[in-house]
């Protein structure tokens, strides 16, 4: 199993694929299965979670990628000294929250 980064040339976006190497047993010969996993970003090498169908312009999906948008936007202009800050800051809140929550 491996990831395999392809790039569309029409558009210019490069996807990635998880693939699966098997043995085909009719033709005798090795195959491979490929699933998407998302969409590459050229810049940061992130891979962003898709299916493949646009759901980024779906009237449901709306509303979870602005607010997605708007965590990443803040996040963006972080330092990683800040970032595990803020990873420090959400995982002692986490466990309050736990607390609160084995309290009631």
């Amino acid at each position: 199993m491996s990831i395999v980064y392809q790039t569309d040339k029409r558009s210019g976006i490069t996807y990635a694929y998880e693939s699966k190497a098997y043995w085909d047993k009719e033709k005798k010969q090795s195959r491979s299965k490929r699933t998407l996993i998302g969409r590459v970003n050229t810049e940061t090498g992130e891979i962003t979670k898709t299916d493949g169908r646009c759901l980024k312009n779906s009237p449901y999906q709306t509303v979870k990628l602005t607010e997605q948008d708007e965590i990443l936007s803040r996040l963006k202009g972080m330092k990683i000294s800040e970032l595990k800050w803020e990873i420090l800051r959400l995982e002692i809140e986490n466990k309050e929250l736990k607390k609160k929550l084995d309290e009631s």
